[in-house]
């Protein structure tokens, strides 16, 4: 018996240039690693008790009924360079419930096998990056972060080969849908004007019902992921690679490749082993989005009645993203160090403070937490340099009714560090799930102190720096 998940598919339902109608692969021997109650609760989906039902599920052995089974088609810039046909090439969308929320969303398998777009990959994922995605999104769904969350995770029973033999796993991802900028890039890179038109109906009537042309879904989209990437920036979080088929219409989080958040403040912080260039870089994320918004302006200047008046409106509205994103940012930074009305002479204190922390090698999301107790000085390595600082912030804080509540609900006291992430990677390939559980069980409560999870707030030693991350492919 397989377990009923209540499809609602859509996507399925346009034309089949959109995608590829397209199986997941049987693996050898599914076990279940883990799966999301609370989040099949809200998907409507009533989940047995059964580990091996489970595991023969979301492993893609056993496809349920109501599935329309298919691999997504698109293109994208990655790190700059178009690449005209890129695709799912190793996940296959099941379909799309209706939450309890009346929300829409898609489910789909990352790990099941190759499909038309593998470029002769296997289209398969190993453990590492399957945990490492299922920890981070649930994490950042924690964080209150727009982002695609982990519905389960399977071992295969199969090893992958890359620069070894890593055991595999299928990770189930939710999301409010796949729709990338990439995806809108594939048709109008084609010229196919009536797929493009078919694709921007799809996305106003899914995600944007009030928008009324396509410079209005342009600007929906702008104003959703300014506020998304500024919010990455409050936490410290670096995507890693953040190519066009990598940001959704949604506004979204997704593809948690080679991500991580910073330990010791630097802006120049960069983390992906395939980012030679810093290109998605901490800081460079403001630049990159910006950068997307307007690939994808370009994807949608066909839609419009004189694509040729409309580059000026386009264009405006892309020069307008840093202003928004900055704003965003400065609220958000306020709010950190207990600011709930930002005014002119905030920026500074901020800017003020960070300078002085990346001087100091002093940690990022520790300092921050530490400011609503009084220890944040035991972070710089000069604490008189935070003293300096602090004279003129105690002062603005006068004006604050509870600034002590907001900096604790706005600054965490735990997020996944790398090198915790790496250490429980590797207990979970020696066979050991316990870290992974655990650092679940923590990172569901971000804004909790937690005296039992002191070690998971704690910033790596020297040889526990992970110096880079990397992708799962």
């Amino acid at each position: 018996m397989t377990i009923h998940i209540p499809f609602d598919n859509s996507y399925a339902a346009l034309p089949e240039g959109f995608y590829s109608r397209t199986l997941p692969t049987p693996v050898a021997a599914p076990s279940l690693i883990a799966v999301n109650r609370e989040l099949a609760a809200i998907l409507k989906i009533d989940l047995p008790k059964d580990d091996t039902e489970l595991a023969r599920t979301f492993s893609g052995n056993v496809v349920p009924e109501g599935a329309a089974p298919l691999a997504q088609l698109y293109a994208g810039h990655q790190f700059g360079q178009f690449n005209p046909q890129l695709g799912d090439g190793r996940a296959i969308l099941l379909g799309e419930t209706i939450g309890q929320d009346g929300v829409r969303r898609d489910i789909q398998l990352k790990g099941s096998g190759p499909t038309p777009y593998s470029r002769r990959g296997d289209g398969r994922a190993w453990l590492g990056p399957v945990l490492r995605e299922y920890v981070v999104s649930e994490a950042m769904h924690a964080l209150g972060v727009p982002t695609t969350r982990a519905l389960a995770a399977v071992r295969t029973g199969e090893d992958v080969i890359r620069e070894t033999m890593l055991p595999g796993a299928v990770l189930t991802r939710v999301a409010a849908s796949h729709i990338r900028v990439g995806t809108f890039q594939i048709f109008a890179a084609r010229r196919d004007g009536a797929a493009l038109e078919q694709l921007y109906d799809y996305t106003v009537q899914r995600h944007y019902p009030d928008a009324t042309d396509p410079g209005d879904l342009l600007q929906k989209v702008i104003d959703r992921q300014a506020t998304l990437v500024a919010h990455w920036l409050s936490l410290g979080f670096i995507h890693g690679v953040m190519n066009t088929d990598n940001c959704t219409l949604s506004g979204e989080t997704i593809d948690y490749g080679p991500c991580a958040f910073m330990d010791a403040y630097d802006p120049q912080t960069v983390f992906s082993s395939i980012d030679r260039f810093g290109r998605y870089g901490y800081t460079s994320q403001a630049d990159m989005i910006v950068w997307n918004m307007a690939q994808l302006a370009t994807a949608l200047l066909p839609l419009m009645p004189d694509p040729e008046a409309a580059v000026e409106q386009f264009t405006e509205q892309v020069h307008a993203m840093p202003a928004l994103i900055q704003s965003e940012y400065e609220r958000r930074f306020a709010a950190k160090i207990g600011i709930s009305d930002p005014r002119p002479g905030d920026k500074e204190l901020v800017t003020d403070l960070l300078t002085r922390m990346h001087a100091n090698s002093a940690d990022f999301t520790n300092t921050f937490r530490a400011l609503s107790d009084g220890t944040a000085r035991d972070q710089f390595t000069d604490p008189a340099a935070f003293d300096a600082w602090a004279t003129g912030w105690k002062s603005r804080l006068g004006d604050e009714p509870d600034p002590q509540a907001l900096m604790r609900r706005t600054n965490p006291a735990v997020i996944p560090r790398n090198h915790r992430m790496e250490q429980m990677i590797a207990a979970a390939v020696a066979g050991d799930d316990a870290p992974f559980h655990r650092l679940n069980a923590v990172l569901a409560h971000p804004f909790a102190d937690n005296p039992e999870a002191e070690d998971l707030r704690r910033p790596p030693t020297p040889s526990e720096v992970v110096p880079a991350t990397f992708c799962g492919t």
